[in-house]
């Protein structure tokens, strides 16, 4: 299974913000931002801090993918 933030960054185009409006709204640092960027793992203070900067909730911003060809 992998994590995917694509729901992120459509949110983000709605409210016509860039990554670093992101970074300055919630907080978080720019590394933060650019792991998000690459469906990397982060901290759920990460999420938390995006979540209330965006008034919305964690399934606004993310999804599990599940990828069959790796689990048997």
């Amino acid at each position: 299974m992998s994590i995917s933030y694509k729901k992120l960054w459509k949110l983000l185009i709605d409210k016509d913000l860039k990554k670093k409006d992101l970074s300055l709204l919630a907080g978080v640092s720019a590394a933060s931002v650019t792991k998000l960027a690459k469906n990397e793992n982060v901290n759920t203070e990460i999420l938390v801090k995006i979540c209330t900067a965006l008034n919305c909730d964690v399934s606004d911003i993310m999804e599990m993918n599940r990828n069959n060809k790796n689990e048997e």
